[in-house]
């Protein structure tokens, strides 16, 4: 088993910024992806920002030129640097890897972008 634990949500302005840092721990073999999705209110989860162990990146059209996504593969996390951040970005932030044909997932952290 993997767990994930996210940090760093919060509460911001519109066009502030916000980092996002997950850390993964237990039975870590070889973890492939790690990323980001996001639920926002009354809507499905999507893809935010992932990151290959390779370091390859897929960011989400909706976010692309305001999110970087960073990765650590010695210590296990991955990052997520937010500019610029709008009112609809205002979500919770699952933090996501996969190991094989395992997928787990974070708790969440609600970030919240409001004036």
């Amino acid at each position: 088993q993997v767990q994930l634990v996210e940090s760093g949500g919060g509460l911001v302005q519109p066009g502030g910024s916000l980092r996002l840092s997950c850390a993964a721990s237990g039975s870590i073999f070889s973890i492939n992806t790690m990323g980001w999705y996001r639920q926002c209110p009354g809507k499905e989860r999507e893809l935010v920002a992932v990151i290959t162990r390779g370091g390859r990146p897929n960011i989400g059209d909706s976010v692309k030129g305001r999110f970087t996504i960073s990765r650590n593969n010695l210590k296990n996390t991955v990052g997520l640097q937010m500019n610029n951040l709008k009112l609809e970005d205002t979500a919770v932030y699952y933090c996501y890897a996969d190991e094989g044909a395992m997928n787990y997932w974070g708790k969440g952290t609600l970030v919240t972008v409001s004036s």
